[in-house]
């Protein structure tokens, strides 16, 4: 690369739960710490079961990017769960010229942070065994294929039966490492026919899932049954009683990812490098180690408090600022609206929205804009420490990142911008803090891209109106303006004057056109009317204002005019029907008759009365020539 500050990448999806808040926190932490820049690729993953997008909108994006520009590469597979989607990212990564660290699986041709859940597991069944001498415990699993629930249901059985005791315990749940099967998992273990004393939980979640539903039928935890988590999640450390677990350590997963990447980029060579992370145990409130206080529940209670309050201020901004976006019919509008009023989501420095263009350079929310050429173009730019000096006309994927004039390290977040099964772009966001956006980041990307399609199906309307408009004030023959159109424009420039001016009139009919029309047929007829209108058009160079008024006859009206310029008109009218004379093939000879009339008026005019002097007198110019051709 040729900047000096090394770049990597991170990609990983849901980053904005609280679990991977924390990791991604640790990530800046150590970034800023090492100097270098770090490009946070966040796809948006589930809402619960419903996928948010189509798999293709999130991973049809990856084409766009282009690794060349990154010297390392973190992959976060672990929460990629729309179906396929981590398959479709690892593949783009191993394309990659630059090393690729895994940090949450294993992964064959990539370079792994290896995370001891085998021990973390196996001192958490111990802790139960031999601290509170329990000896009938049941374990709450993840989902099957999920390999972290195999590897620490593999560890449970392995303690189990070192231990001496049935390998599944008093009884295995399979859960789905989410709240939704805490009620089903309490009456299992209730039913089994020894009721457990302590029930190990594959992660955090399903261990607060199981807890409330233990609470809704009077079982205490830990008096009755003592219960742990694994994970260390911020949700876990708030809920009351405090979840014993297993942590994660994500400053030192951070720092062991990036100083490898560091490490290859500088040395090819990583002999001795410890990359193993191991896990901390938190004994705490719900194995009963750690008394239930008082003054931790207000502390958490008030916390709730504060945070539902905020919520519910960041909903009402949410809400008048979708209201504001519905109502924009340009883009200077929405960036206006975002600057104004993108206060729910954290503290920004820059904020970048980046749409496709087309061969063409049509924008995507352009309703003729064909298919994506590679290239972005900005469409907000939102700059608050002018640290960027200038957007540029157009990027190409090699430079997914505007240059920053600074001289620090930066951290930023790229999301896919789309609607509905059409991708309009990215999104760049640079954070004042270490922490990433909340979810309403993701609240207004979805509704800027409902925005962006509202853009385009405005577009497209607008210019069919125009369309319609044209078709409805132009002749369709010469592409002049029919008499209606004529009409509208004389009568809107003379209503314009603010004083007398001196204005002209002229009628041009063609001389022989019945001729014309016998003798070589009517389309030889409209090609000659045509070019008559051409030659007009073409002798239109002084503010005149023409329109076939219908048949084979013309108007013209010409503001602010003189007898020379009058004269002017006539002899370029001349020389391009002589023009096109001297071309034509077929045996006749364009010609035409004209009649002028120069006035005064003010606003007050009336286009018809002069044109009515104008057809008078090119009447009797055509009944003067010589044969009188009609």
């Amino acid at each position: 690369m040729n900047n000096v500050r090394k770049r990597f990448a991170f990609f990983g999806s849901g980053l904005t739960s609280r679990y991977k808040k924390i990791l991604i926190r640790a990530f800046t932490i150590v970034s800023e710490e090492l100097d270098v820049d770090l490009v946070v690729f966040n796809a948006y993953g589930k809402l619960r079961n419903i996928n948010t997008v189509e798999e293709d909108n999130e991973s049809g994006f990856l084409d766009y990017v282009d690794l060349e520009q990154f010297d390392g590469i973190v992959f976060d597979g672990e929460g990629y769960n729309v179906n396929g989607m981590s398959d479709k990212v690892e593949r783009k990564l191993r394309s990659a010229k630059c090393p690729v660290v895994s940090i949450n699986s294993r992964i064959e041709g990539f370079y792994n942070i290896e995370f001891d859940d085998v021990g973390g597991l196996r001192r958490m069944v111990e802790h139960f065994i031999d601290h509170h001498h329990f000896t009938k415990i049941g374990f709450m699993s993840g989902y099957p294929a999920h390999p972290d629930a195999q590897v620490r249901l593999a560890e449970f059985r392995s303690v189990m039966r070192e231990r001496g005791l049935p390998e599944d315990g008093v009884g295995m749940f399979e859960g789905d490492f989410w709240y939704d099967k805490g009620n089903e998992a309490a009456r299992f273990f209730l039913s089994l026919p020894e009721r457990p004393e302590a029930i190990v939980c594959a992660n955090d979640y399903m261990a607060i899932s199981l807890i409330d539903a233990f609470r809704k039928i009077d079982i205490k935890v830990p008096e009755d049954i003592a219960v742990s988590g694994y994970d260390g999640s911020p949700e876990g450390r708030e809920f009351l009683p405090h979840l014993t677990s297993v942590t994660r350590e994500y400053e030192d997963i951070a720092r062991k990812s990036l100083n490898l990447l560091i490490t290859l980029y500088e040395n090819g060579d990583v002999e001795g490098l410890n990359l193993k992370v191991h896990p901390k145990m938190i004994a705490s409130q719900s194995c009963g180690c750690e008394p239930l206080e008082y003054l931790h529940v207000l502390e958490t209670v008030d916390r709730a408090h504060d945070e539902m309050r905020m919520l519910t201020t960041a909903i009402y901004e949410s809400e008048s600022a979708m209201v504001k976006l519905n109502k924009i019919d340009s883009v200077r509008k929405m960036e206006a609206v975002f600057a104004e009023d993108s206060v729910n989501f954290g503290d920004y420095s820059s904020f970048f929205l980046m749409v496709h263009v087309d061969r063409a350079g049509k924008p995507a929310y352009d309703s003729e804009f064909t298919a994506p050429s590679g290239k972005f173009v900005p469409m907000m730019w939102i700059d608050k420490n002018k640290e960027y000096s200038a957007s540029p006309h157009s990027m190409s994927t090699s430079s997914l990142i505007p240059q920053s004039s600074s001289d620090r390290s930066h951290v930023y977040y790229v999301m896919v911008v789309h609607y509905a099964d059409r991708i309009f772009g990215y999104s760049i966001v640079e954070m004042t803090g270490k922490d990433i956006f909340n979810e309403f980041y993701n609240v207004w990307l979805h509704t800027l891209g409902l925005s962006i399609d509202g853009l385009k199906k405005s577009d497209h309307i607008n210019k069919l109106i125009r369309k319609l408009e044209g078709l409805s004030i132009t002749d369709g023959l010469t592409g002049m303006l029919n008499r209606r159109g004529f009409d509208d424009k004389t009568r809107s420039v003379i209503s314009a004057f603010s004083g007398r001016k001196t204005v002209c009139t002229m009628v041009i009919d063609m001389d022989g056109l019945k001729k014309i029309n016998d003798v070589f047929g009517h389309y030889e007829g409209d090609r000659a009317i045509k070019a008559l209108g051409d030659s007009i058009t073409r002798s239109c160079d002084l503010g005149e204002v023409a329109g076939r008024a219908g048949g084979d006859e013309f108007y013209v009206f010409a503001p602010d005019y003189s007898q020379t310029c009058l004269d002017r008109f006539i002899r370029h009218m001349k020389a391009y029907v002589a023009e096109y004379n001297e071309s034509n093939k077929r045996d006749y000879q364009l010609d035409f008759s004209i009649g002028a009339y120069i006035t005064e008026t003010d606003s007050f005019g009336k286009i018809e009365d002069f044109l009515k002097v104008s057809d008078s007198r090119m009447y009797e110019q055509k009944m003067s020539k010589p044969g009188r051709r009609k």
